[in-house]
């Protein structure tokens, strides 16, 4: 469990870091990437949230 919350924060971190640099870009080009980019990791970070969710509850089922 510790480490899907790892992988959640890293997750979390590096979205929030592309939409920097996206806000950061100049070029139409790198900010569309970023912009596409921080909305794939708020995706998987949002996945892996729900994933953290099921087996705390499943967990609490089994206790």
């Amino acid at each position: 469990m510790k480490d899907m919350q790892a992988q959640l924060e890293k997750l979390r971190t590096d979205a929030a870091e592309c939409a920097l640099i996206r806000d950061l870009a100049t070029e139409p080009k790198k900010r569309d990437l970023f912009t596409r980019l921080a909305e794939h990791l708020t995706v998987l970070a949002d996945e892996v949230d729900r994933a953290i969710a099921a087996a705390g509850r499943e967990q609490k089922r089994n206790d």
